[in-house]
């Protein structure tokens, strides 16, 4: 059971480490002003939209919208506790994890849905988006995994016995 926890959490860890990083650099150009942005940044998002057919990232639909916020606000600083929980080996780690694997479980659903839906999308575009469903399936199975072989009690000492007394 070890090696598959050092697994997965090498596996999140990494998508952890990406979401950090691109989420309040290149999602945040959905619904924040371009001023906010280094171009070098407004480019890249900009080549990606016309490389892979982003028409999200384009046409910016207002669940879409309503998402990245949901990334920033919630998702983004859940990314962050849980490369701490990795790195510290936290035992609240399972439950900011579970967390966060519904949380983007449930928005790509809405994204894969409208991407598969409208027809609009190019399968490059699909292919794209369903690493993330992935990694939210394996962040609720990390949540849902008994912790290693540690264990947590509350009571870290042994309680006295009362003893009888003696008439």
């Amino acid at each position: 059971m070890g090696v598959l926890h050092k697994l997965l959490d090498a596996v999140l860890f990494l998508f952890f480490l990406i979401i950090a990083v691109a989420a309040p650099l290149i999602d945040a150009q959905t619904c924040l002003p371009l001023e906010f942005f280094p171009d070098f940044l407004v480019d890249l998002k900009q080549w990606y939209s016309r490389e892979y057919g982003d028409y999200l990232f384009v046409e910016k639909p207002a669940f879409f919208i309503g998402i990245v916020w949901l990334e920033l606000l919630f998702q983004w600083p859940l990314s962050l506790i849980n490369l701490y929980g990795i790195f510290a080996q936290a035992p609240w780690f399972n439950i900011t994890c579970l967390i966060y694997g519904v949380s983007v479980f449930t928005s790509m659903i809405a994204i894969l849905a409208e991407l598969i839906g409208s027809g609009k999308a190019s399968d490059k575009l699909v292919m794209v988006y369903f690493p993330f469903m992935g990694f939210a399936i394996l962040a609720i199975l990390r949540g849902l995994l008994p912790n290693s072989s540690k264990t947590y009690s509350s009571h870290s000492k042994r309680t006295p016995v009362a003893r009888k007394k003696r008439v």
